[in-house]
């Protein structure tokens, strides 16, 4: 498939580290073909109490996808990683501008 002619999003999603796993499968059964995942560290809705900085740790997963994806990829992030209470997390969808692959030197949107 030519990406060039393709919109690309960029989806960031960072939730509860302990929904990693079932995030990844529905990655998976999603037919998503890669991601990055980090560990992060801050607070939102969610503040601990338990910590003096008021900080959890998270998992945050970045993606970038076809535009026509992006939307299903989404409800399929949200549906694995839902427990129903604060510090859930969030999903964004980015537009990306463009994007590169280093190993062939080339573009791959525009």
């Amino acid at each position: 498939m030519n990406t060039c002619a393709l919109k690309m999003r960029k989806i960031t999603a960072i939730f509860q580290e302990t929904m990693l796993a079932k995030v990844e499968l529905a990655l998976g059964e999603a037919g998503v073909g890669g991601f990055t995942v980090t560990s992060v560290k801050g607070c939102g809705e969610y503040k601990n109490y338990y910590t003096q900085d008021l900080t959890s740790c998270h998992a945050r997963i970045e993606i970038f996808i076809i535009e026509e994806r992006a939307e299903d990829v989404v409800l399929s992030i949200m549906a694995a990683a839902h427990i129903g209470l604060e510090g859930d997390g969030i999903v964004a969808i980015s537009p990306v501008e463009s994007l590169y692959r280093i190993r062939t030197l080339s573009k791959l949107t525009s």
